[in-house]
């Protein structure tokens, strides 16, 4: 199968430092300007496509906001947690101590 031949021309008006810039990445890149224009030209993404994103990008955001606010509370959780289990391990070494004098006068 043979690959296809471009036959059609469009012709691209533009100011010389600009043409200058498209030949120089096209030379970086290896390809005919041709070649680099119609990659570009593909590759143009609309307004359509950034509003696409745009929504993309609150969603995460919002997300995250919510991820972020679900940690906040389990931590917090946590830490309330972490303080009932230091009061019930002080009051259990108090009530050890306490039976451990009581053990130690009665013998």
């Amino acid at each position: 199968m043979a690959a296809a031949t471009a036959v059609e021309r469009i012709v691209v008006q533009t100011t010389p430092g600009d043409k200058r810039a498209i030949t120089a990445k096209a030379k970086k890149f290896d390809m005919p300007v041709s070649e680099l224009m119609r990659r570009g030209a593909f590759a143009y993404a609309s307004s359509e496509a950034d509003q696409e994103l745009g929504a993309l990008a609150d969603a995460a955001k919002g997300a995250a906001d919510r991820a972020g606010a679900a940690i906040d509370d389990a931590l917090a959780f946590m830490a309330a947690s972490n303080q009932r289990i230091a009061r019930m391990e002080q009051a259990a070494a108090k009530a050890a101590k306490s039976l451990k004098a009581r053990l130690d006068k009665a013998n």
